[in-house]
């Protein structure tokens, strides 16, 4: 007993010994004439942790406005508050911004002070989501790497508002009001390393136009898609993940070979019309097709490969990648047919 109470004692000595350093080590680092500085200049509003200075924590404060914001901050937290208006002053210092979380807030275009946003040189993520906003900010930092604008009232997006952005690598746009009129052919021009767009949740009824060629990730979830166009994929040749899914595609909506495209590694395509799986490439690793009408299986149909040939695959091969299918909430009825396991011979699991 005496000697597990002097185990303890030594783990709080030797844990109060690392934090006391710690703390001290930051104290020291700054010096007194600095530390002193670091204190006062922080809002009364936020919180400055001692052990991450460039770093300002306004979240949850109920705050109505921005208060100034110190020149050291690289990271501003500012969500989950009442604040309806962005404007220049308390960013008159802040030149170093690289972060900024403004989400749940009541920001509305009419509050952004013109050109607030392009002032702020090094802003790489800006996070606006859950507000207010009809419309795509603009102008905006030409820096941004992300920008997320996810459940405002967005409908219109203006002209050349992303022609300046070759660094954004996410554009999240999903669960707003967009309508077709809102995607021009030149809406996305210049964003040239975008990498994801979120367009889900919005009133589209047509595949978007002229998606950036290096998009890997396209979610384009419960819209009213109707038809995918001829060859529509080859000019995104690099689309990895595609999700399709709440929406109206039928059979006849989607091309002979709409989907047999060899970059598109997860395909999800559940809570739509269709009553036949679709072609497939052999690349393809994750298809989901739940919740449509399909009423049967035929693997020799939907390999993307001749089952004859199954001997000449080799070890790995030209045999067909797909690992996980899923096919639940169909007409489909159990036992998975056989040729579906012989063709796809990865496969990991099978939910019917």
């Amino acid at each position: 007993m005496i000697l597990k109470v002097y185990t303890s004692l030594l783990l709080l000595f030797l844990v109060s010994s690392v934090w006391t350093r710690t703390v001290r080590q930051v104290y020291d680092d700054l010096g007194l004439d600095h530390w002193s500085h670091f204190t006062s200049e922080c809002p009364q509003e936020c919180f400055c942790p001692p052990s991450f200075p460039n770093a300002l924590y306004c979240d949850n404060k109920g705050l109505k406005e921005i208060p100034p914001i110190p020149a050291r901050i690289w990271y501003l937290y500012l969500q989950n508050n009442q604040i309806e208006t962005l404007s220049e002053k308390p960013f008159v210092n802040a030149t170093y911004l690289r972060w900024i979380n403004l989400n749940k807030n009541k920001i509305t275009n009419s509050g952004i002070e013109s050109g607030v946003l392009s002032k702020l040189k090094r802003l790489l993520y800006l996070f606006l989501e859950d507000n207010e906003l009809e419309e795509v900010p603009a102008p905006l930092p030409v820096g941004l790497e992300q920008l997320r604008l996810a459940r405002n009232k967005i409908s219109r997006i203006p002209e050349g508002v992303f022609s300046h952005l070759e660094n954004l690598t996410l554009l999240d746009l999903h669960q707003n009001s967009l309508l077709d009129s809102a995607l021009q052919s030149d809406t996305f021009q210049g964003l040239n390393n975008l990498m994801q767009l979120n367009i889900a949740k919005n009133s589209l009824k047509k595949m978007p136009l002229s998606i950036p060629a290096n998009t890997l990730q396209l979610f384009l979830d419960n819209n009213s898609i109707e038809v995918i166009p001829e060859n529509y994929f080859s000019a995104i040749p690099k689309v990895t993940f595609l999700r399709l899914n709440y929406n109206k595609l039928s059979d006849d909506g989607i091309p002979p070979n709409g989907f047999n495209v060899s970059s598109i590694l997860d395909l999800q395509l559940s809570h739509n019309q269709l009553t036949k799986i679709p072609p497939i490439n052999a690349h393809l690793e994750h298809l989901h097709l739940d919740h449509n009408k399909i009423k049967n299986v035929n693997g020799t149909q939907i390999c993307p490969v001749s089952i004859a040939l199954e001997e000449d695959y080799g070890h790995y091969g030209n045999i067909p990648r797909l690992r996980y299918l899923r096919l639940d909430g169909n007409e489909i009825q159990p036992p998975i047919p056989l040729d579906i396991m012989i063709c796809f011979r990865l496969l990991q699991a099978v939910v019917i």
